[in-house]
């Protein structure tokens, strides 16, 4: 039977949080991440499924490609896509706190309960690092975004600028790069970055070092490879172009 009870607005949060970790070919009631979803909001896994697919349905990443979600989209979908529309922090913070509402067990964001002041304080910071991983992971489709290395256990969610720098581009997705943990280090470090074609350059120090067939083909020979384009926040050119002026050691 159909799940035909009205969707408030937690359950909305939830699925919207979920819906941006997630590829858009994941959007399915047999992915586990769905299914776990699901349970914890106590909804069919196809509701949740075709909750998403309405999500996508107003999302110009997805529309401006020629893919379509489903065209069922609510005044409650289209009222909290526009509220939450960019706002990253925002929308980390309070369906963190959506998904804490329906109990603690099998918590997609892994936080623990608030308590005291710096207790609070990195429960916000693990929930905007979390959302921040998983969010830009997907939008590369789990992938090395310079080397296409499909293996999540060894990616990490780059910060293009970092926190330290630009707080309000903290959980930003397109201030983001999946990039495997020896080109996350080397790009942190400076010693790589992407120019204006979104290709990789090297530093001249990397290139001074003395060189060996590993750091030939781990990290020099990719210079010049252009990056693998992401399905749906392709990287902020000012980020990419701090970083250049900034951190990158040319």
């Amino acid at each position: 039977m159909a799940d035909r009870r009205r969707w408030n607005r937690d359950e909305l949060l939830v699925v919207l949080r979920m819906y941006f970790t997630l590829d858009f070919g994941q959007l399915h009631a047999r992915h586990a991440t769905v299914i776990q979803t699901a349970a914890h909001i106590g909804r069919g896994a196809n509701s949740v499924a075709m909750k998403a697919s309405n999500l996508a349905s107003l999302d110009p990443a997805i529309t401006s490609t020629g893919r379509k979600g489903l065209a069922g989209a609510s005044a409650a979908d289209r009222a909290i896509w526009a509220e939450y529309s960019n706002q990253w922090d925002d929308l980390a913070e309070d369906a963190a706190s959506a998904w804490e509402a329906f109990g603690s067990d099998a918590d997609l964001v892994s936080m623990p309960p608030a308590g005291a002041s710096e207790s609070l304080i990195t429960t916000k910071v693990r929930r905007h690092q979390g959302f921040f991983r998983a969010t830009v992971l997907a939008n590369y489709q789990y992938r090395c975004a310079i080397t296409g290395l499909e293996s999540p256990a060894l990616l990490n969610a780059s910060h293009i600028i970092p926190w330290s720098v630009d707080i309000s581009r903290r959980t930003d997705p397109s201030n983001g790069l999946a990039l495997n943990a020896l080109h996350d280090r080397a790009f942190d470090r400076g010693l790589i970055s992407i120019d204006g074609s979104s290709k990789v350059i090297v530093s001249s120090r990397l290139k001074s070092l003395v060189q060996n067939d590993f750091t030939e083909s781990a990290l020099l020979n990719w210079e010049g490879e252009k990056l693998i384009t992401p399905f749906r926040h392709p990287p902020n050119r000012e980020a990419l172009e701090y970083h250049r002026d900034e951190i990158f050691v040319a």
